[in-house]
Parts: C-alpha cells; structure tokens; sequence
C-alpha cells in the first residue's frame, strides 16, 4: 500500500465521520412535504429551494429536506446540480450551512446556478464556538489519522494491499465480487440476495466502466441508445443527453427499487456519470435483447396467435407487477408508468417482451397517501394519453389515476400486436393507433379532439370476430379504453383473463 492511498482512505474516513457528527439539519420545508411539521424538517443531508414556473406561468418556491440515502451517486447528488433543463423553467440550490438556511434561497431562473451545495455567509461566532471550530476537527483528525495508521500497519501485515474505499476509478481488483462470477446474470443474482433493488453502486460503476460501445441501435428525445460488451455479453448502454439529466436520475431510481426486478420489466445493470472532458454523460446499462422494441419488431415481423397472446400476457404481467404493492420491510411501492407505448417495451428472443423506460414513472407512498411524482420537463406521448390527461381531469394527487391511464395505453399496445396476428396468411400492416385521424406527431388538441370530443377508438376489423383469440383480445382492448377510467380493467384482472385465454388456445392445439 503506498503513502497515496493512505491519505486517501484518511481523508475519506474523515469526510463520512465529520458528516456523521453534524447531527441532523433542520430545514424549512412545505407543509403537504414528507416529514413535514410545522414548517419544518429534519435531515442528515440537505436543505433545499426550487424555484418552479408552472405553465400558467406564475412562479413558485418549493423548500424540502433531502435525506442523504436520496444522494444519487452520493459524491455528486445529481438533486444539488443546476438544472440543465432549461433555466426558465426549474432552478435548483442546495445548503447546509445551519438550520433553516433554505428559508433565505430563491433561486432565480436566469441566473448561473452553483455546483453542489451553496456556501453560505460565515456567521459571528462566540470565543467558545471559535475554539471548539477549531479544535474539534483538529483532534477528530488526529484520532482518526491514528485509527486508519494502526489500520494501514494491521493490513500491511497481513499482506493485504487495496483498501475497500478506492475512489480511483474501479477495476476488478477494487471490486473482488467481479472476479466471482463469470456472468452479469451470476452477479446480479449474487449481489442482489433476494432484495432484487440492483447491484451496489461501486459494482455499477466498474461495470461502466468497462463496457466497450460497439454501435447505434436507437436514437429518441433522451439521447441514445447502444450496443455494448461486458466479458462477451452484450448490454444495452441508454446515453442520455444533458438536458434530460431528470429523467436519467428518475429512471435509476425506480429501476433500483426494492423488489422491482422482474422477468417482464427490463433489467437494470448500472447506472454512472461519465465525463469525457467536454461534457457529462449520464449513461443507464439494461439488458439487451437483439429484437429492439415492440414497435420495431411488428414493424418487420408479424406473429401467430400464441405469439400475440405470449406477448400481451408478458406485458400484462410485467404492468401488474409495476401496479402491485408489496408489503413487509423488503417490500415494493406500488409503481405506474406513465409513458407505456409499443417503442417503450422490449422484444425478448423467446418472443415474451419487457416493459422498460421509467423515466416518468411515479410511485406511490400508502404510509403517507401520496404520489411521489419527479419534478421532470417531459410529458408522456400524446398519441397514447388517455382521455383524462388529455382534457386534464385526472386527481395527480390520486394515484389509482396513474394506474387507469396505464391501462388505456395498453389496450392501444394490445391493438398494434393485434393488427400483426397472422391467421390464415390474413394480417393488417403494422400501424400506429389513431394513424388515420391524426398526423404522425400530433397535438394535445388534435389527440383531445379525437379522443375526448369525437370519443373515437382505434377501428377494430370485422374479420377479428370470426376468430376467437382474436375476439376475445379485442373485448379486452375495449374494456381498457372505457371513458370512464373507473370502469376499465385492472392490471392485475388483465393479466388473469390473458393466462385463462393462453391456456385455452393451447388446449385447443
């Protein structure tokens, strides 16, 4: 171990105690906030203000605590960075300098944000504060620096050479469980000891950092999406851009939590910030399956119907799991998508598919009964709203809401794979829903017009009703594009009426 790495490990030490002992920082925050009393909160972290222009273009100041295991990665909150959304919609300032600092910050939306936490004015302080300023982190020091030589000298006897706090960039020596398994699949499984709430972040990042881009396998709003190796497996690297720093943030956040995993929810890797010297890439490593996305596969490719029906279970399933909360101390929040749409689900190679992009997903808190919505400049795709969020009806404060438009969305999912069952070498070309009442990018007015005004639906084809499979998946369609979001089928009854017709058609076989 060289003198380097000592005083590294030292100056890490000393960051997480002082930390440790600062206690906890009260914050003004605002009433209907989590852990919100009296104005007031307390935390381990940070205070913070935004300053938010709504669409009505009136401007309002949010205060909230932001507790340190929110931290995301814990040596650069990507929550205390400017935004780089657009300065005239969202600012952002963070600070910890002494209890209700927030309550003094507005942070203006023209001007330059800071990096990380602001610093405060210095305070007067009294003879006593000034010696025990002084003199405690001193002592602390010296206590510590005598820990970690002891530590240091324990280690060099034993002959070993890396200390478990690397902050180097890591490599398989700084990570030991990487040289355990030969497989992501292994390692996931090793590392994830039932909890399936994703690898621990220094995993992740040696992870990305290994990973050699090899080409472009999709472009969108986010940025980009490509093919990458790890040991000889391919991954799937989604590059976002820097404006849409949030939704990078979002997506890494849900896909880590706890008891999310699922085979029909895409399987999240790592997440890392990687800069480059010029600019910051935000980079989310999944899965990667070969067939791309829904819409590119039924694109190219048409399906039987045990093929429609494997596809729309698979998609059912994975909804009810995201829906569904699970109790208990390693249980799940109960999760709705929000931008469910046939680009945003993937095409495994046993034909089932994984529904992934949770970058607008919201959970929902029952101990506290609210929705825990990201702040985020991205709305879902038009073409697939439902009616109540095109005409803006939905309770946002109701997360049953959030779950009915799910629901419409995959019904309009469920008719484009429809439109591709072969039966009898008789099929529809693949086509977007409402392709012949809007143009390829409509507008909120044209979709409500369409959807709330006109109350029409993607057209069903007589000859579904002279096959049963398909009669049956087009009565499901229907019962989830009800007006009324209230009356139209779960997730979870979607997913029984789909095993109980899968079943059957292979009985019948």
């Amino acid at each position: 171990m060289d003198l380097k790495a000592a005083i590294g490990f030292i100056f890490t030490l000393v960051f997480f105690t002082s930390n440790f002992a600062q206690g906890l920082l009260k914050c003004r925050c605002d009433l209907d906030s989590e852990d919100c009393l009296n104005n007031t909160c307390e935390t381990d972290g940070v205070c913070f203000t935004a300053t938010i222009k709504k669409p009505t273009g009136s401007i309002v100041h949010e205060y909230r605590c932001l507790n340190k295991a929110k931290f995301f990665p814990p040596e650069d909150p990507v929550s205390c960075r400017p935004s780089k959304t657009g300065k005239d919609v969202f600012a952002l300032t963070c600070c910890s300098s002494h209890d209700l600092c927030n309550a003094e910050l507005k942070p203006s939306l023209e001007a330059e944000l800071l990096v990380g936490v602001q610093q405060e004015k210095s305070q007067d302080w009294t003879t006593g504060e000034l010696i025990l300023l002084i003199a405690g982190p001193i002592g602390l020091i010296c206590i510590i620096g005598l820990l970690a030589l002891t530590f240091y000298q324990q280690r060099q006897r034993l002959g070993i050479t890396k200390f478990p706090l690397d902050i180097e960039c890591p490599d398989d020596q700084s990570v030991p469980i990487l040289q355990q398994v030969d497989n992501l699949r292994d390692l996931i499984d090793l590392t994830n000891s039932g909890s399936g709430s994703g690898l621990p972040l220094l995993v992740q990042r040696s992870i990305a950092r290994q990973i050699q881009l090899l080409e472009t396998v999709g472009k969108g709003r986010y940025g980009e999406v490509w093919r990458g190796r790890w040991r000889g497996e391919n991954v799937a690297v989604k590059i976002f851009s820097s404006r849409d720093e949030r939704s990078w943030f979002r997506e890494a956040e849900i896909y880590q939590t706890v008891m999310l995993r699922h085979d029909n929810i895409l399987g999240f890797i790592a997440a890392d910030n990687k800069d480059n010297g010029t600019w910051t890439q935000l980079w989310l490593v999944t899965d990667y399956h070969e067939n791309g996305s829904l819409f590119d596969y039924l694109s190219r490719a048409t399906v039987d119907v045990q093929g429609m029906l494997r596809m729309a279970l698979s998609i059912g399933t994975g909804l009810a799991h995201l829906h569904m909360e699970i109790l208990g101390t390693q249980g799940k929040p109960a999760i709705a998508h929000r931008d469910l749409k046939s680009k945003n689900i993937l095409v495994k190679s046993n034909g089932s598919c994984a529904i992934g992009d949770l970058g607008l997903a919201v959970r929902y808190d029952a101990g506290m009964d609210k929705v825990d919505i990201p702040l985020n400049h991205r709305v879902g795709t038009k073409r697939y709203m439902a009616p109540e969020v095109l005409d803006e009806s939905m309770n946002m404060s109701h997360f049953d809401g959030f779950k009915r438009a799910d629901v419409y969305a995959f019904g309009l999912v469920l008719w484009e794979i429809a439109r591709r069952c072969n039966v009898g070498g008789i099929y529809e070309e693949f086509q977007l829903p409402f392709y012949d009442l809007v143009p390829s990018d409509p507008t909120i007015e044209e979709m409500r017009k369409v959807v709330c005004i006109d109350k029409q639906r993607p057209s069903i084809p007589n000859k579904w009703q002279s096959c049963e499979p398909l009669r049956n998946v087009a009565q499901i369609m229907k019962e989830c594009w009800y007006a009324n979001a209230a009356a139209r089928l779960t997730a979870l009854r979607i997913k029984k009426t789909l095993t109980n017709l899968s079943a059957f058609d292979r009985e019948k076989v």
